[in-house]
């Protein structure tokens, strides 16, 4: 039995923790969800009582529908991404290992949801949380930016902020973060995709299985995050890749 006075969350003692678990709906429009996110993984931080909260998420994903368990699964791979450790030296992921194995098989069955097929957006969700269980650092929280067609990185040459652009709006590098504006003149550089058969590691693992799992929307997107750009202020080349991974550490 969790002893939840003894725990802590963003705003203090973790007591509510347990009535706010009970009450939630999957409805993610569901205002107790708001309530745990801002508790238990704000802005990314996690505490003492975000852990214990797996068990409980755990089951709710395990009863609700593969439709239904995404806030539960969202939830859980938010806080297992999270690079603290509010247990000291302790690895809370060691301690709760059964609980995230059982989320990434949970999250393997909503993939499989065909109601997903024709929703590239639920899919790039979904696969995120499963990177997350899967211990896959960087993209378990990254991989995102596939929906949001855009990721925003330094130039390891001069460290400027270039936006890394590959969708509605083209496919190319600049500076200017209204790009999506008509009336800009700001300099594009088209980006440089890797060819599906130079890709590696990550890359070619989540090309292959968004093909396998009949989006090749995404796997195209994922040539261009896995292949390299030219930076729009000083125009050297540059991995896209190795500048997101180089933004979290």
């Amino acid at each position: 039995m969790t002893d939840w006075s003894r725990l802590h969350h963003a705003y203090g003692t973790a007591e509510d923790i347990p009535g706010l678990l009970d009450a939630v709906r999957p409805d993610p429009k569901d205002p107790g969800w708001d309530a745990l996110w801002s508790r238990l993984c704000h802005q990314g931080t996690v505490y003492s009582a975000s852990y214990a909260a797996l068990p409980a998420l755990t089951e709710m994903a395990r009863q609700w529908s593969t439709a239904d368990r995404q806030m539960p699964l969202a939830l859980a791979g938010s806080i297992v991404a999270s690079t603290d450790r509010p247990h000291g030296d302790d690895d809370p992921q060691v301690a709760y290992a059964s609980q995230i194995s059982e989320l990434a098989q949970l999250t393997e069955e909503a993939l499989q949801d065909p109601d997903h097929a024709d929703d590239p957006s639920t899919y790039v969700y979904l696969l995120t949380m499963l990177l997350s269980f899967q211990g896959v650092e960087v993209w378990g929280e990254e991989l995102d930016g596939l929906n949001n067609e855009e990721y925003e990185v330094p130039c390891p040459s001069c460290d400027t902020e270039n936006f890394i652009v590959f969708g509605e709006y083209g496919f190319f590098s600049t500076i200017d973060g209204m790009y999506m504006r008509p009336s800009t003149t700001a300099k594009r550089v088209p980006l440089r995709p890797r060819d599906p058969a130079a890709l590696e590691g990550i890359g070619q693992k989540l090309h292959s299985r968004a093909l396998t799992d009949g989006h090749p929307g995404i796997a195209s997107k994922l040539t261009y995050v896995f292949g390299d750009a030219q930076c729009a202020e000083c125009d050297v080349v540059f991995s896209v890749e190795e500048a997101i991974v180089s933004r979290q550490y």
